[in-house]
């Protein structure tokens, strides 16, 4: 009979080998599970955003007027408008939305749709100009997608341009609209701390409508002062 020989130190090595190997990719598999997930805004599809600035979130990739207003490039002299989240937020929920009508002009900087709020009704500045080509009629339904969704589906207008490289320069993006938003941070703690109203949910998240709370008599005033229609 042939003698049956097992090294039994290269089957220990072996078992080593393997423990180890199981070892290292728990270890990798662990800390994937621990990496935080990205940032994004809420409703935005995904959409890559900049750093959240304090309480509100900014995406990337658009150019945002400093009447809280953002205009996305869809084409050569192609534009959509919206809201920040500061803006919706600020505001909160509309009773109603009043939207140019398509072949209007819009100027830059100039008002360029309604917000209703029971009796009173707060305007918005465009942040480019142009020939209004089509608007959300989703909004005149459910004026809350704005709230839901303000860089994705609560989109308000779309505006034609063909000078619009020029409008966009006028604008903020980037490491630019990250400081500007940092500023109006810092503006809105000046307004709060005085009569320390609370205006803030769990988590440190202003609540929505949060100007009702800072001036419950004149909320309207305010926010006009913020986006810069008063």
């Amino acid at each position: 009979m042939d003698n049956f020989y097992v090294d039994i130190f290269s089957t220990k090595g072996l078992e080593y080998g393997l423990v180890i190997v199981f070892l290292i990719s728990l270890v990798i598999f662990w800390r994937i599970l621990q990496k935080p997930a990205p940032s994004r805004v809420p409703g935005s599809a995904g959409a890559a955003t900049i750093p959240r600035v304090e309480w509100f979130a900014m995406a990337n990739g658009l150019y945002y007027h400093q009447g809280h207003s953002w205009a996305r490039p869809e084409g050569e002299d192609l534009v959509s408008i919206g809201i920040d989240d500061f803006a919706q937020r600020l505001l909160g929920k509309a009773d109603a939305v009043r939207l140019p009508a398509v072949g209007a002009s819009v100027g830059q900087g100039e008002r360029g749709w309604m917000f209703r709020f029971g009796t009173r009704a707060i305007d918005l500045l465009s942040p480019v100009g142009g020939t209004v080509v089509e608007v959300n009629t989703e909004l005149l339904s459910s004026p809350g997608i704005i709230n839901d969704d303000p860089y994705g589906k609560g989109w308000i207008l779309k505006v034609r341009n063909p000078k619009l490289p020029a409008n966009l320069k006028n604008l903020l993006r980037g490491g630019l609209a990250s400081s500007w938003m940092e500023q109006t941070v810092s503006q809105l703690r000046q307004r709060i701390a005085p009569d320390g109203v609370p205006v803030l949910q769990d988590g440190g998240v202003p609540v929505a409508g949060f100007a009702r709370n800072v001036s419950p008599d004149h909320w309207d005033e305010l926010a006009r002062e913020f986006l810069l229609t008063s």
